[in-house]
């Protein structure tokens, strides 16, 4: 681990070495950068990666992952999840981690334990993970203010996970290291098929003659996620949560308007294969079902009537697949 050069870096700073400058990392190793801290260099194999330190990180050099572990007092780990545990042990097989190096991963699906050959080698580990989707771009460094970041580690430690995140503007929240899988999930099953349902929601716009879906569904879906984030920070532990946001037919208890719904999705998956849309809508609408009456929005006898059409759709689907 070497000393920084720069001889008028504030006490404190750090030598940061990124490890993968794919969309993640080479925008918090600029993030970071912009604080006070110094990058001592980037690995970056692909194309894109190299134009991302070349963008994001000027004058900082691309090395091989072993070199940018060497310089770095801090080694920022933006890996695929699936890389980073092997990535982890190689490095340790070969003596890379140093004491008192931090070695900071951003995976949101682990925890601090997949460190642990890390931490053997003296290093001390953390998890950060923000809670947000990165284009890679200039753009996302203004979009670090206010987010969210996930940190994991030992209780003694975690004061300099919390600190790193409010220096680049994140706003930090303790995760347990047993609690990060289901953690990584709900962010995942928000965000990721969110982007599916605005695809499917896209393509039955489209069918129906709108040129334009993208600009139709903006204003009512980001209407229908503020209210439903802002809702879902509202519960006092009693009351319903984001489903309070909930509008539309299963609200109303309108099984005619459910039944046409599936109807038209069912004939739009039938013409263009898209099954995956009509099998979306049953599922998202039995979940709301079942939300809205919890929270006392329909009755029963309103709930069991709509569930009877979702069950009954479903069936009629499966047997019209089975006929094709």
């Amino acid at each position: 681990m070497t000393e920084s050069a720069d001889p008028g870096r504030r006490p404190g700073r750090l030598g940061v070495g990124v490890v993968g400058a794919g969309r993640v990392g080479a925008v918090l190793g600029s993030a970071l950068r912009a604080a006070g801290h110094a990058v001592v260099g980037a690995s970056g194999i692909s194309e894109d990666s190299r134009e991302r330190i070349e963008m994001l990180l000027p004058g900082v050099p691309n090395l091989e992952v072993p070199d940018v572990v060497e310089r770095a007092e801090l080694v920022l780990l933006a890996v695929p999840d699936d890389a980073l545990g092997p990535l982890v042990a190689g490095l340790a097989e070969t003596g890379a981690w140093q004491p008192g190096q931090l070695a900071i991963h951003t995976s949101g699906r682990y925890g601090t334990a997949v460190l642990e050959p890390a931490r053997l080698g003296g290093a001390i580990p953390l998890a950060v993970h923000p809670a947000m989707t990165f284009s890679g771009t200039s753009l996302d460094l203004a979009r670090l203010e206010g987010c969210t970041f996930a940190v994991t580690g030992p209780a003694p430690v975690l004061p300099i996970g919390q600190a790193l995140v409010v220096e680049i503007g994140g706003e930090p929240v303790i995760v347990d290291e047993q609690l990060r899988g289901l953690y990584h999930a709900g962010l995942s099953h928000g965000a990721n098929h969110l982007v599916v349902l605005v695809a499917q929601a896209a393509q039955a716009l489209e069918a129906a003659g709108i040129e334009a879906p993208g600009r139709v569904l903006a204003p009512l879906l980001t209407a229908a996620l503020e209210s439903a984030t802002r809702s879902a920070d509202a519960r006092d532990g009693m009351g319903p949560g984001a489903i309070a946001a909930l509008t539309g037919p299963v609200s109303r208890g309108d099984v005619g308007t459910v039944r046409r719904h599936l109807a038209e999705l069912s004939a739009l998956a039938a013409a263009s294969g898209a099954t995956d849309v009509p099998d979306s809508y049953t599922e998202l609408a039995r979940g709301a079902t079942r939300r809205a009456l919890a929270s006392h929005r329909i009755n029963d006898s309103t709930a069991q009537n709509l569930l009877d059409a979702l069950d009954s759709a479903t069936g009629e689907s499966r047997a019209e697949r089975n006929t094709q």
